[in-house]
């Protein structure tokens, strides 16, 4: 799988000709480099609808033929900006968390966060390719036990977690949140976008090497990484 970041918690997953775009915020995102070939996803992924979240995901969806997956009540409120319900997933339904749907050969679950909405609640997601590779999307959220209750269900080979603190989990949480996924690699993101953040991943090193055996993979933005 290959695995791109855009900044914040923008990323782009490809695998098995298959493209997936998780909280497109590229207009307005100061992190975010040429975007060009990531306009026209098969499948886009919204793990909520704060701007930085939800992003250009209207406009792809308007401009191209993708396909779009998230809570049941963002689906509806897409719905009503004028999206076309063919490709809102599940006749424009969406999901819910604790679900699990098919998208062709791939697994998503989605999968609770702790934060907050415009519509709908905040989520994740779990996204399992053809071949078993797993990746974790935590979305914003703070740092939940109940993590360790994902580690038991799923084999998390990549964690993308917030570690900029003030709207999120910081860098100890995060390595905490490592420690309970039991993931073997992680990517930090939702940090240095904004002043407010934190701008580095210094401390989230330190404390990953003392609370986990994760594996960090500190991406630049803009970078990929291929991966399983």
């Amino acid at each position: 799988m290959k695995i791109t970041w855009f900044g914040h918690s923008a990323f782009a997953l490809e695998a098995f000709n298959t493209k997936i775009l998780i909280d497109p915020f590229f207009t307005g995102n100061p992190l975010c480099g040429d975007i060009k070939n990531y306009l026209n996803p098969d499948l886009i992924l919204v793990t909520h609808d704060h701007g930085d979240h939800i992003g250009d995901t209207v406009e792809i969806l308007k401009n191209g033929k993708s396909q779009v997956l998230a809570i049941a009540d963002i689906c509806y409120h897409l719905t009503a900006t004028g999206v076309n319900s063919n490709q809102i997933m599940f006749g424009g339904n969406g999901m819910n968390i604790g679900g699990t749907v098919r998208f062709g050969d791939f697994s998503i679950t989605m999968t609770n966060a702790i934060h907050s909405s415009i519509h709908g609640t905040p989520a994740g997601f779990i996204i399992k390719d053809p071949s078993g590779f797993t990746v974790y999307h935590a979305g914003d959220t703070a740092l939940f036990s109940d993590m360790a209750l994902l580690a038991e269900r799923f084999n998390i080979d990549v964690a993308l977690l917030p570690i900029g603190g003030h709207f999120t989990m910081d860098a100890l949480d995060a390595a905490k949140a490592c420690y309970y996924l039991e993931a073997k690699k992680v990517i930090p993101m939702h940090y240095k976008t904004f002043p407010v953040l934190c701008q580095n991943t210094d401390e989230f090193k330190t404390f990953i090497a003392e609370f986990s055996k994760t594996e960090l993979i500190d991406l630049n933005p803009n970078e990929s990484i291929e991966l399983g």
